[in-house]
């Protein structure tokens, strides 16, 4: 068990926090700043490589994800500098994956030969929405001409290329959403990530909504119809959904995002960044600093992480079990045994099954599409009280 992590596999997380806007729907760790010292992060971000490479040398690296925050706003001689301070630490699995997101501005784009002549192989796309009236609402600052059009540079820049889409926005029909799917999927190289629209506090969006202002939110039945619209056109299209909001030709779903689902270890390196990381048979969680100017600061001292916490084996089980069945291969049963140390509850599992919720599949269990639309509820009857 001390070895488990090896079963999902080694990933490295950066994230960039700043982006040109905020967006209003967005809670993740992304601030506006109007001057950045490129040099001064572009040292952190190499010390902060050099401290954790002293602690997992001889590990294969499996792949690298550059989040945010908007990365593509980082200068291409960044990313040039982090990936051959990587190379020298680590060792590249075979298939090898290095992921950067990317908004699909002009300005943006015209780094993209920069990314792919420092090694970036995949860019991930935030799109959101094809029609530029949503665009303004989500606080998007390209307009969908820009997006095609720097999709279409991407395309011809990187081996492979994802998007983001928002669906169940404000005013959206059913059927608008099919018009824009279908046009999504007849661009779509080989991944894309269909989110419906959530709410979430501390968002302009979550004060909108709050204040009795955010008018146009579809129903809970018209969200359910567009998540099964989305599964009906993306099967259709040759690219099944193999996670919740994940939709993949079958070989090109995203590496990095199996190593969180599939209970890998990975580090998480930049403001906020989250981690898990197996040392001498513990997993630990690790969490850097939030603040940009903070963790900066502690960056030169080797001081970025809140303190560590050791996970029991129990909750390794738990998390394994609530990642693991968001994908479509589900979860390994002897494995969740081997971390809980006892077996899932059969009389649970049975009644899941019974309700189609979820499927065994030999030595696996996985959640059913209808499972899958009310996963959290699973989860829980699955989980030991």
């Amino acid at each position: 068990m001390a070895e488990d992590w090896r079963q999902g596999g080694f990933g490295l997380y950066l994230h960039w926090p700043f982006c040109a806007a905020k967006c209003p729907y967005c809670d993740f760790n992304s601030h506006v700043s109007d001057k950045v010292d490129q040099d001064a992060w572009r040292r952190a971000f190499l010390a902060e490589i050099d401290r954790y490479a002293e602690m997992t040398r001889g590990r294969v690296l499996n792949s690298i994800f550059f989040g945010g925050g908007t990365p593509s706003l980082m200068p291409p001689e960044t990313v040039h500098a982090i990936l051959d301070r990587v190379r020298h630490h680590w060792t590249f699995a075979n298939d090898m994956e290095i992921t950067l997101e990317a908004n699909p501005g002009s300005v943006e784009a015209a780094r993209f030969a920069g990314y792919a002549d420092a090694g970036v192989d995949r860019v991930s796309m935030g799109i959101q929405a094809l029609n530029d009236t949503d665009l303004r609402r989500l606080g998007r600052l390209h307009t969908a001409a820009e997006a095609r059009a720097a999709f279409d540079v991407a395309r011809a820049q990187f081996k492979r290329v994802s998007f983001d889409l928002i669906y169940a926005r404000q005013d959206q029909s059913l059927d608008e959403w099919r018009a824009e799917l279908s046009e999504a999927l007849s661009m779509a190289v080989d991944h894309m990530s269909l989110y419906q629209l959530t709410i979430e506090p501390g968002t302009a969006f979550g004060a909108r909504f709050e204040a009795g202002k955010l008018h146009g939110l579809p129903s809970e039945d018209l969200g359910s119809d567009m998540y099964e619209l989305t599964q009906e056109l993306c099967d259709a299209a040759g690219m099944p959904a193999y996670e919740v909001s994940n939709h993949a030709r079958p070989g090109a779903e995203s590496r990095h995002n199996l190593i969180y689902w599939r209970h890998g270890d990975y580090l998480g390196i930049g403001p906020g960044a989250h981690g898990r990381l197996t040392l001498d048979g513990t997993r630990w969680a690790t969490e850097a600093y939030a603040h940009p100017e903070a963790w900066l600061m502690r960056a030169a001292t080797g001081t970025t992480e809140k303190p560590r916490v050791a996970i029991p084996p129990q909750d390794q089980a738990g998390e394994y079990l609530m990642m693991g069945l968001r994908i479509s291969e589900g979860i390994d049963l002897p494995r969740y045994e081997a971390l809980a140390g006892a077996p899932l509850n059969e009389s649970s599992v049975h009644h899941l099954e019974d309700l189609g919720m979820v499927e065994r599949r030999g030595d696996r269990l996985a959640a059913t599409l209808r499972g899958r639309t009310v996963l959290n509820a699973v989860i829980t009857e699955l989980l030991p009280d």
